[in-house]
């Protein structure tokens, strides 16, 4: 029996995002129930918000995660790579779509 579909980890390539980035969303983001103070299903993120990295984690020793603070909405939201795209670097785009699939 498989574990179903393996995923690449990404940890093992240097993070697409550096801290300070401008960054903007490339799709909606709604709280999983893990956001404290909002509702499941409430809006985080909304595709096109700009914000910038802040800091860089990993989860399960997998995946990198972004902390992005969305200047306009004033939250501090964990993000993938493939819902950014660098406004400060064009090309990061292309690499964070290959890495990684669906939230």
């Amino acid at each position: 029996m498989g574990l179903g579909r393996e995923q690449e980890v990404e940890i093992r390539k240097p993070p697409v995002f550096r801290p300070g980035e401008h960054v903007r969303a490339t799709r909606h983001v709604r709280n999983d129930g893990t956001y404290p103070g909002k509702e499941i299903g409430e809006n985080l993120v909304r595709k096109g918000d700009v914000g910038y990295v802040r800091d860089i984690g990993t989860f399960l020793q997998q995946f990198y995660i972004y902390s992005v603070e969305w200047v306009g909405r004033g939250t501090l939201v964990g993000m993938r790579a493939r819902e950014l795209a660098s406004l400060d670097r064009p090309d990061a785009a292309d690499a964070a779509d290959t890495q990684g699939s669906e939230r």
